[in-house]
């Protein structure tokens, strides 16, 4: 399978239209000079016996596997991962060996760079600056002495064999550096070949990545993969183009030590379409996995992604840490986690939770909810107490709307403060941009601040606001934006108030708007009896009671449903029982193969979000135009590697509908031989990032 699909992608075994592809492509197609090529290979190649060996070898190395696979009790979809493995190792020596010969290079390739020898030194400069910490100004500071602990604590598991963990530390208390002592040091003491952190939002990626490069001063072994810049496309069999070729043979595996990626790009690795993903799936394995918030994980993708880490750990060799401070209530799911029962990396979490304790979530929820100038009289009415705010919307569309109505520049004169706004509409360049503003702002304390954004700040981003506004949503999300409030600790309690926004849509957001009713329910059940919640609505009662109406509700959508086919993805790549009993009837007879997947169904409809997004590059400054310019001129692979990397901090994902009104008005332009798509300027905005109404304004002040 992995040999004959090493093109176009891997075939089904049996697919949902009742048919083998693999068996028409094995038994029936006629491939000319197939007699001559066999003869040449054992003459020039290798001998029978010698193929022979690894034949025997190949054999023993199946009957481990299933032998493991019964012991551990892992689920039959555990074969898909392993046969997709092989197929990762093959594509990818094939990608790199031919990459070598297009270029003409006749230099062998680098030897593989000795991850140990980095992560030593890379250990050195993070302890330098955690010992910094720990003699700085606000060194003994209660939530800072709590730091410095569970990092230590963190150290500590870095001993333990591989396996899978958790790391519960709350909102604010130095994940990032404390998982990150456990990689480094875990890694070294267990000869790991790479760490990965994978996180919900680009704009973890950009924060945690470039504050690791600072601590450890290394710019050229830490890699950011945000998006994929390039769609893929479906293949035919054995024709592609030059350019196409030249996509194909981009170094884009994974194979740097320290990647930083998102959750969308993790699980595209296993079940999206296209060589490019899976060729990365190989290095995962052996590795150190850091799942930033972890409760983020789209929920029918969740099957899929427990089914995977289980692989990874049981198979892959990898350590996993599962990081967040909102641990989800997996027992509530039928396809499980294989996480042990001690695995949490930090101990009283009761009295961590405790100490952490800064703000006061305030129910200001109405049947009717705030529209946008209902909300914008009651920000106002707050800024009268507090010099700093954030609001959090759950939709691009209410953030806008209630943006311009606090963006008024007497109301910003009169009361004085300055107007943010960040959104998905923005590429990673610009947020971070947008970001350090508002960061100068808060630290330098001049003018007032007020920050309106969707749900992309609430996670992983360090800044602390005095107080916060969020829209309904999960109760995970509530902790989360909770976490941007008085996130140091220096303030007595704040306010961190729930609203219901009158002008969000969320019928299409299925997953915000069953979080917004089940945290609903809890509100009122806490209103009621607020001592079953240990009289805080953040407490790991309410969360555990939140995560079991969440996934009891959300339970038949869990194993990622393709509606096209109406069939699960999860049965596909297992048993693939119905398409195998139906082709049985059809042919009658059995098919006698062992192997019965649906690869090539799976990946064609797979999507990690609902709704399908393209990459589009966006002209946000010189850099970003020099990228557009240089991606229309000639390149070779080398070359196209570089600019992909670098076209990462200057891209937005947009909708399907939004594509065709961009393309409708003319503002888009195809780049690389129409595998790029980009915009023009007068459809992105300084201010608001993609304006699909074509009058950006590039005249216009942040503020």
């Amino acid at each position: 399978m992995c040999i004959l699909s090493h093109h176009g992608g891997l075939r089904d075994f049996i697919s949902p239209d009742i048919a083998s592809p693999y068996l028409e492509r094995v038994k029936f197609k006629e491939i000319p000079e197939f007699e001559h090529a066999v003869a040449t290979f054992f003459k020039q190649q290798i001998g029978w016996d010698e193929l022979e060996n690894y034949f025997n070898q190949a054999a023993r190395e199946v009957e481990a596997i299933v032998t493991q696979r019964q012991q551990q009790k892992l689920q039959v979809i555990t074969f898909s991962f392993i046969l997709k493995y092989i197929f990762s190792c093959l594509i990818d020596a094939d990608r790199t060996n031919t990459r070598i010969f297009e270029e003409e290079n006749e230099e062998p390739p680098e030897s593989p760079m000795n991850s140990t020898v980095l992560f030593k030194k890379c250990y050195a400069a993070l302890m330098d600056k955690i010992d910094s910490y720990r003699t700085g100004e606000d060194a003994h500071h209660p939530i800072n002495l709590l730091r410095s602990k569970m990092s230590d604590q963190c150290e500590a598991a870095a001993y333990k064999p591989p396996g899978m963990y958790t790391l519960s530390i709350p909102t604010g208390g130095g994940k990032t550096l404390a998982s990150l002592r456990y990689a480094l040091k875990h890694a070294i003491e267990y000869g790991k070949e790479r760490i990965i952190y994978i996180v919900p939002y680009t704009t973890i990626i950009e924060q945690n990545a470039e504050d690791i490069r600072k601590i450890l001063g290394n710019e050229i072994h830490i890699l950011e993969h945000h998006s994929n810049v390039i769609e893929e496309q479906e293949e035919e069999e054995e024709a592609y183009d030059q350019n196409k070729k030249k996509l194909k043979l981009a170094k884009d595996n994974w194979d740097n030590p320290i990647i930083f990626t998102t959750m969308v790009q993790f699980l595209n690795v296993f079940f999206a379409r296209g060589t490019r993903n899976v060729r990365r799936l190989h290095n995962l394995a052996n590795s150190v996995l850091i799942f930033d918030e972890v409760q983020s994980v789209p929920v029918q993708c969740i099957s899929l992604f427990n089914e995977a880490l289980n692989f990874l750990s049981h198979y892959g060799r990898s350590s996993i840490v599962l990081c967040t401070a909102t641990q989800p209530a997996l027992d509530f799911v039928e396809n499980k986690l294989k996480i042990p029962t001690d695995a949490e990396i930090i101990q009283d979490l009761e009295l961590v939770t405790d100490c952490f304790k800064r703000v006061k979530i305030v129910d200001n929820t109405t049947p009717d909810g705030y529209n946008a100038n209902e909300l914008k009289a009651l920000i106002l009415t707050e800024m009268e107490k507090v010099d700093s705010l954030l609001v959090i919307l759950n939709t691009k569309q209410a953030v806008r709307k209630l943006y311009t109505q606090l963006n008024d520049k007497a109301e910003r004169e009169h009361h004085r403060y300055e107007m943010f706004h960040l959104s998905t509409g923005m590429c990673p360049a610009h947020r971070k941009e947008i970001l350090e503003e508002v960061r100068k702002n808060l630290a330098t304390g001049g003018r007032r601040v007020i920050c309106v954004s969707t749900q992309l700040i609430e996670a992983g981003v360090d800044i602390s606001f005095q107080c916060v506004v969020r829209s309904l949503a999960g109760l995970d999300s509530i902790a989360q934006a909770a976490g941007r409030c008085n996130r140091h600790g220096k303030d007595e309690i704040r306010n961190v108030y729930v609203i219901k926004s009158a002008d969000e849509q969320l019928s299409k957001l299925k997953e915000i708007r069953i979080g917004a009713e089940k945290s609903a329910r809890i509100l009122d059940e806490f209103e009621r009896k607020p001592d079953e919640f240990g009289n805080d609505l953040l407490s790991p009662e309410a969360m555990t009671k939140y995560f079991e109406y969440y996934y009891t509700e959300i339970k038949y959508d869990l194993n990622y449903r393709l509606p096209v086919i109406n069939q699960e993805a999860f049965k596909l790549l297992s048993l693939n029982e119905d398409n195998v009993t139906a082709l049985q009837r059809k042919s009658g007879m059995n098919t006698r193969l062992i192997s019965k997947q649906s690869f090539a169904a799976v990946e064609r409809y797979f999507e990690v979000i609902d709704q399908p997004t393209t990459s589009v590059l966006v002209p946000f400054n010189d850099e970003a135009n020099e990228i557009i310019a240089d991606l229309n001129g000639e390149l070779d692979s080398e070359q196209l590697t570089s600019l992909l990397r670098r076209a990462q901090q200057y891209v937005i994902n947009i909708y399907t509908h939004e594509l065709k009104q961009l393309d409708q008005d003319n503002n888009i332009k195809l780049l690389l031989h129409g595998n790029v798509y980009a915009l023009k300027e007068v459809a992105y905005s300084k201010e608001m990032g993609l304006d699909l109404e074509g009058e950006a304004g590039w005249s216009l002040e942040i503020m």
